[in-house]
């Protein structure tokens, strides 16, 4: 994979969580009864990202939490002949709560698909949302985003790399050539 493109620098990527820190607490009349649950891998960082702006704006702590959609893949089989499940880390109850759901990047809407099926195994939200910090397009499931950070109008030979410090040792958006 070849960078091509800096998309966003690490100040962009914080300007686009802080506004959409604000939207999610403008949509949901406050943050008193929303939960973020980060997909793994870079949703999950992304998501405590918003939790920290959401604080900032309102004064309170936002939940934070991981889920890991490994075995609710419908692709499961081309991805891996031996897939790792990592931990869903989901330590507070979603019932009658809003979940927003956090990942890095919006594609074929299948991750996010996997996302609620997992989601809908740990309880009942009373509402789930979609925040993703780029939203790429190319959708095959009838699935969209409620916060974007970003949108990015891509070819399908394109990629998008999203870097967190605390994964990738740099914090940044990267249009890429597969």
């Amino acid at each position: 994979m070849q960078k091509k493109t800096l998309l966003m620098d690490e100040a962009q990527m914080r300007r686009s969580v802080t506004r959409m820190a604000h939207e999610i607490i403008e949509r949901n009349q406050g943050a008193a009864d929303v939960v973020l649950v980060g997909i793994r891998r870079r949703g999950e960082p992304i998501a405590r990202m918003l939790a920290d702006a959401i604080a900032r704006v309102e004064g309170s702590t936002v939940p934070v939490g991981t889920v890991d959609i490994t075995f609710y893949r419908d692709d499961l089989t081309h991805k891996s002949p031996d897939p790792t499940l990592n931990r869903t880390d989901i330590p507070f109850d979603i019932r009658g709560r809003t979940v927003v759901l956090v990942d890095d990047v919006l594609y074929t809407g299948r991750t996010a698909r996997a996302a609620l099926d997992a989601l809908m195994d740990v309880g009942r939200a009373r509402r789930i949302q979609l925040a993703v910090l780029v939203d790429r397009g190319h959708r095959e499931l009838p699935i969209r985003a409620d916060f974007v950070g970003k949108n990015v109008p891509t070819a399908v030979s394109e990629f998008i790399r999203v870097a967190v410090d605390s994964i990738d040792g740099e914090t940044s958006v990267w249009l890429c050539d597969i």
